[in-house]
Formats: structure tokens, sequence, C-alpha cells
């Protein structure tokens, strides 16, 4: 499981969760997701060339730079930008759909009951350390993950959650680190 402990002052022990591939996972793989909101717009995609697409889209994409605060539209548009290149790389057809109605669509459905699942470990681990310690999220999703986490129960376990696109950084820069430190009034430990 990947999490940081931080040493509070005067206080319990801090410790910082990652969400995605850590407390969470999609219950089925990126292209069949995307392949599912296409059909709603009469475009048939091979899912595992959805799949592979996205790998390769999220891959060339540049690092965002950091900002000084929230990120436009909680990086809506990033999104935005990523998704519809995957459509068209896995199919020349992408141009005859209304890209913008798939991608709300696919933007809205990512943060539905269902799309995620706990993790069995990191429900059970999460049970036993919130009474003993002050739990957080650090994590370079948006602010859909509250959604997330409260669809799944286990929201209210966390005393703050840190979001790449409200603090306008994301990890592995040490400035989202440093926010969530201080924001908990802890030390890295």
């Amino acid at each position: 499981m990947d999490a940081e402990l931080g040493k509070v002052k005067g206080e319990a022990d801090v410790i910082f969760f990652d969400a995605a591939g850590t407390l969470i996972y999609l219950a089925r793989p990126v292209g069949w997701h995307y392949a599912l909101i296409a059909r709603n717009y009469g475009l048939e995609v091979d899912e595992a060339r959805l799949e592979s697409a996205f790998r390769e889209v999220w891959r060339a994409r540049p690092a965002r730079p950091p900002s000084s605060g929230p990120r436009e539209d909680d990086d809506r548009p990033w999104w935005r930008a990523l998704a519809l290149d995957v459509l068209r790389a896995a199919s020349p057809s992408a141009a005859n759909i209304d890209g913008e109605g798939w991608f709300s669509e696919l933007y809205t459905h990512f943060a539905q009951p269902g799309i995620w699942l706990l993790y069995e470990d990191a429900g059970r681990c999460l049970d036993r350390l919130h009474r003993r310690y002050r739990l957080a999220v650090i994590s370079n999703f948006d602010g859909r993950l509250r959604r997330v986490l409260d669809n799944l129960g286990v929201l209210a376990k966390f005393e703050s959650l840190f979001i790449s696109s409200e603090l306008g950084c994301e990890k592995p820069a040490r400035a989202i680190f440093r926010k969530a430190l201080e924001s908990m009034n802890t030390e890295p430990g």
C-alpha cells in the first residue's frame, strides 16, 4: 500500500494515502468505459484499441506546470483534451460524433457508483487505522474523487483530501506534499 507517514507536532500520527491504484481501482478497464459511452453516440470502437490509445496518449502528455491555485474548471479541460485525443487515436470515425457531448457524458460517468471499487484490503486497513491515526489522501485526481470515495463509503475516514487539480500541483512535485504537510500541521516521518 502506498502510504506516507507524517509525525504530527503534538498530536496523533498522520498517514497519507494515494487514491487510484492504492485505495481504489476501476471495476473495468478504461477502454471499456470509453467504448461504452462511444456506443451511446453511435460509434463502435474496440475497447482494447481504446485502452491502448489511452495508455499511449497518457504517456505522451507533458507534465502540467504548477499553478498558484486551483486549475481551470477542476482540470476538466485537461481531461477533455486527453479523452478526445484517445478517441481520435483509436477511431478515424470519431470526428463524426458529438465529441463535446461524448466527453461530458464520459466525465460524469467516471464519478458514478460502481465505476470505481475499493480494494478489499484497503477497506480493512482504513477501518483499523482511522481510529488511531489522522488519515488523508494526496492524489493526482480531481474533485470527483470526493464523490467516488463517498460512493464507496470511506470519505468520512479521511480528515482531508489533497487533490492536484485543487492545489495546482501534482505528484511527484514537492509542492503538493509540502501543502499537505502544512495543512495537517505535521512533518514528514
